[in-house]
């Protein structure tokens, strides 16, 4: 049974009508970037409470959270609407194994995901293990807007400390923006065209992490397959780790 922290809420920060990032103190805890914990909220219905991945790096005591709207959902609805001071409870133990202990060597490592889905790479590029472990990493973050491009400035900061060792790729499907492309991520990759504008291959060698919209994994999954890569299972090593708590 998960226990539960008491949070404050330091920080909610809009970056679009439906996408918010809440920053929440609590004592200090364990976890291994990538994992996620519940939030929850206690209603007059009853507890609310719903998976989202951690953005910060281990040992801090400020927990971030990249959250998107659900229009008609019981949680997120309250969770936009929380202000400094207000409390949220945080589950402990930390879950998940979307960890790179998990991943195993290779050449160049693949961060691909949709709308919200960036924010355990983000933890993970945080902490010393990916440029230890990897020559070249490639951060894809695809949006339908350009708005939905969040954490400019600290994937900036990645770009600075790191230099040619990161590519980031933003991809806005729904209008032209500069620097971005605008297909899907299984098209780009089936093409070539996105291996070539990151100067990376899609091979044995390589390892991917997917994360965000469903469809996204499955249909990129596939595409990757085709390209003879295989899941990475516990018992049967490969190069393709999808995060398991996404429903």
């Amino acid at each position: 049974m998960a226990q539960w922290l008491s949070g404050t809420v330091t920080a909610n920060t809009h970056w679009t009508d439906t996408l918010f990032s809440l920053r929440v103190q609590t004592e200090a805890f364990d976890f291994i970037a990538g994992q996620f914990v519940r939030l929850a909220l206690d209603t007059a219905d009853g507890r609310v409470q719903r998976a989202y991945s951690l953005l910060n790096i281990p040992g801090d005591t400020e927990q971030e959270f990249l959250i998107s709207t659900v229009a008609d959902g019981l949680l997120t609805p309250l969770l936009q609407q929380l202000k400094p001071g207000d409390t949220v409870q945080v589950s402990q133990p930390a879950s998940g194994f979307f960890i790179l202990d998990e991943v195993p060597d290779g050449k160049n490592l693949w961060l691909i995901s949709t709308g919200t889905g960036i924010g355990p790479y983000l933890s993970m590029l945080g902490t010393d293990t990916p440029w230890q472990r990897f020559s070249s990493i490639v951060l894809l973050h695809s949006v339908r807007f350009a708005a939905e491009l969040a954490y400019q400035p600290l994937i900036s900061q990645f770009q600075q400390r790191y230099g040619t060792q990161l590519r980031y790729q933003p991809i806005v499907t729904r209008e032209a923006y500069a620097g971005a492309l605008q297909q899907r991520i299984p098209e780009l990759i089936s093409s070539g065209t996105l291996q070539q504008i990151c100067g990376q291959s899609l091979d044995a060698q390589s390892q991917v992490l997917l994360c965000g919209n469903p469809q996204m994994i499955t249909e990129t999954k596939t595409v990757l397959e085709s390209l003879g890569l295989k899941k990475n299972l516990r018992r049967d090593p490969g190069q393709i780790t999808v995060e398991q708590y996404w429903k």
